[in-house]
């Protein structure tokens, strides 16, 4: 179902920056009032100038030695507050050793180069959330971060050349925040709708989970599409990161060729990234919504098909995709 797409990451250094928190850290007491990192001598001494936004100027006053992540604001800014659980900072950012005050990584300090951080300990350094949480967008954040509360394992570090004992210097512009998405539905719970001759049937197990049923006739020659229940929820604008549950069959064999189901939870995707026909049959319906959409070969893999998935260039495929919310 998914277009082949590169995943690429700043330099790896994302990769390495997350889920390597050690497993006994916590990040900085809040209040509802949201208290932020402390800063601290150290921080304090790290020089940092340049236009907010774009790539820094920045000195350290190595080596640091700090026992607890020490957070400076550099650039204050106005804009949201980064201080729900779950909220994400898209952000650019620098990392130093604080050992010898060399840069490790960066991003690339224009669109392509956006990076998301989710304030969440579990999947980013300790240090890194200590850093960016209560901030708002707009803001220039130094961190001086200390071994306890950076990278758990040596592959993390010797992949960025930090030593076991080395601080790391984090220098983060917040350029945007995004609130903590609503909880996707287990499954669709939209209103039922009347069935469209020609489609095939859907029914649902216990769980929500649909068996389609091909009818005895030639597949429409053209996309067609049908709401089988009808949400209430956001609609799914263009290129939106979507949350779905779905079951894919080939028309012609009868044989379903992916499902989430059978996975035992939902895909999460970006409807940009799919083929032709499932992104327009998904964009403009409503969260809560399932659909069922038939998929002639011009609007799926097209004259080449799928092999690995059992799809010739001549087969039509059906999709019934429980909308259960957005990205």
């Amino acid at each position: 179902m998914r277009k082949a797409i590169p995943f690429l990451l700043t330099i790896g250094v994302v990769a390495s920056l997350a889920a390597c928190s050690p497993a006994d850290s916590t990040t900085a007491e809040g209040s509802g009032d949201c208290v932020p990192t402390s800063s601290g001598s150290a921080s304090d001494a790290v020089e940092v100038s340049g236009d907010f936004g774009a790539k820094p100027e920045v000195a350290i006053d190595f080596p640091t030695d700090v026992s607890e992540t020490e957070r400076t604001v550099a650039i204050a800014g106005d804009g949201d507050l980064l201080a729900v659980e779950a909220s994400t900072a898209n952000v650019q950012f620098s990392l130093y050793s604080g050992t010898t005050g060399e840069e490790l990584s960066a991003t690339t300090y224009d669109e392509a180069g956006l990076t998301p951080f989710p304030v969440d300990a579990e999947q980013f350094l300790v240090g890194i959330v200590k850093t960016i949480e209560c901030s708002t967008a707009g803001s220039r954040l130094v961190g001086v971060i200390p071994p306890e509360e950076s990278f758990a394992d040596d592959a993390s570090r010797e992949s960025l050349g930090v030593g076991a004992d080395d601080d790391i210097v984090f220098v983060v512009d917040v350029i945007s925040v995004d609130e903590p998405a609503e909880p996707a539905l287990p499954r669709a719970d939209g209103e039922d709708q009347p069935a469209v001759d020609g489609f095939p049937a859907v029914e649902l197990d216990d769980d929500g989970r649909p068996t389609i049923t091909i009818p005895d006739t030639d597949p429409p020659a053209e996309l067609a599409v049908a709401v089988l229940k009808q949400g209430a929820g956001e609609t799914v604008e263009e290129n939106s990161d979507v949350v779905v549950h779905y079951v894919g069959m080939n028309w012609t064999t009868g044989e379903i060729f992916d499902e989430s189901w059978a996975r035992g939870e939902p895909s999460t995707f970006n409807t940009g990234q799919v083929v032709s026909g499932f992104k327009t049959a998904l964009e403009g319906q409503q969260v809560g919504s399932q659909i069922i959409a038939v998929l002639p070969p011009s609007e799926g893999y097209g004259e080449a098909g799928n092999e690995s998935a059992g799809i010739a260039g001549t087969d039509t495929i059906v999709f019934v995709v429980d909308i259960l919310g957005l990205g």
